[in-house]
């Protein structure tokens, strides 16, 4: 319940079940609702790196459940012997995605907990513990990200938005989706324009599936279609999610973001950018430090294993591209909007704790 509103989530990529997580797998939507549960923590880490979850929030949720399910499966009592083991687990989880700032930023709490915590059993507890916290904070901090980016829609407004960035990818209520669906909740007439996203579609398979199922207005377009629609003037306000942030403003996300934003910026609507703070990484001074994943080129040349395209060909395959705070209007984070990115702007939002 926000602001009076209910928009709880009838369903989340993943949930902790005690001894085992439940992983709802992206790869098979929107046409089968298929889920995983498991003890091990190794599946989690494929599950990742397959991208049966994915969005930023979304996987560093599912890091800090796969390294409780690490931390729950090594037998040993000794807690020299514990430490090791569980340090190499965090390792795996750590190498599974190599761009979204959240993984990190659940290694680095579990990390602090491990250097911190010397007995074994107690050190269990405290890990399970900390990745619930992990969780409930991006339920809530996509709340304030909700309410916030909520008053940036006005009534009557058509929205693009690239991927997917609801609850599949959050766990909570979603940054710009969650926005979205804010509005939506508000009562205000809005339209949504879904890029589909390509090469894997998590627009026309995600973005979809979950705009259906709130009853939100949309139309799928293909990714090369967003010039011409903007030129149309069919667009109002272009929201879209966020991987990493570097300390000044720029921003890695879905590959064909940058597109989106230089083309809105020809067009003059606002691009706007929605991700809780712990997307925001001020070691990265700015977007040429952000490490873009390059991904394996069957994800282009096949879908779902089909052949697409020429097997034998050369293919460049990065998974994210960066957009330049000089194209970003605004960044809504949960502490509050950060208008004209900067990296003195950034800086005051990461020190505003409230």
């Amino acid at each position: 319940m926000i602001g009076g509103i209910d928009i709880d989530t009838k369903y989340r990529p993943i949930e902790w079940l005690g001894n085992s997580v439940r992983i709802l797998d992206q790869t098979q939507l929107p046409l089968r609702e298929v889920y995983i549960e498991t003890s091990d923590f190794m599946e989690v880490a494929s599950a990742i790196r397959n991208m049966k979850i994915r969005g930023a929030p979304a996987i560093g949720v599912a890091a800090a459940f796969g390294i409780a399910l690490g931390a729950l499966s090594v037998s040993s009592n000794v807690n020299a012997t514990y430490h090791i083991q569980l340090s190499k687990i965090i390792d795996i989880i750590r190498n599974t995605r190599p761009t979204a700032r959240n993984l990190f930023y659940t290694v680095e709490r579990m990390n602090n907990l491990v250097s911190k915590i010397g007995e074994y059993s107690s050190l269990k507890k405290a890990i399970v513990q900390e990745a619930l916290n992990i969780q409930n904070e991006e339920i809530k901090y996509s709340f304030n990200i909700c309410q916030f980016g909520a008053d940036l829609i006005q009534d009557g407004m058509n929205i693009l938005t690239h991927c997917n960035t609801g609850p599949l990818a959050t766990t909570g209520y979603g940054t710009a989706l969650g926005i979205i669906k804010f509005a939506h909740y508000q009562k205000k007439n809005i339209m949504v324009f879904v890029d589909e996203t390509r090469p894997l579609f998590q627009g026309s398979r995600l973005t979809v599936w979950e705009l259906k199922k709130e009853g939100i207005p949309f139309s799928l377009i293909t990714d090369s279609m967003a010039g011409a629609v903007m030129y149309q003037n069919k667009i109002n306000l272009v929201i879209v999610g966020a991987d990493c942030i570097a300390a000044n403003g720029d921003t890695a996300n879905k590959i064909g973001t940058y597109s989106l934003a230089v083309l809105s910026k020809i067009h003059g609507i606002p691009f706007i950018v929605a991700a809780p703070t712990s997307t925001i990484d001020i070691s990265r001074k700015n977007g040429k430090d952000i490490i873009i994943e390059e991904r394996n080129a069957d994800e282009i040349i096949k879908y779902r294993g089909i052949p697409i395209s020429l097997e034998d060909i050369k293919v460049y395959n990065p998974a994210f591209d960066v957009t330049p705070a000089k194209y970003i209007s605004a960044i809504v984070t949960e502490r509050g909007i950060i208008r004209k990115p900067s990296r003195k702007n950034v800086l005051e939002i990461m020190m505003n704790n409230n």
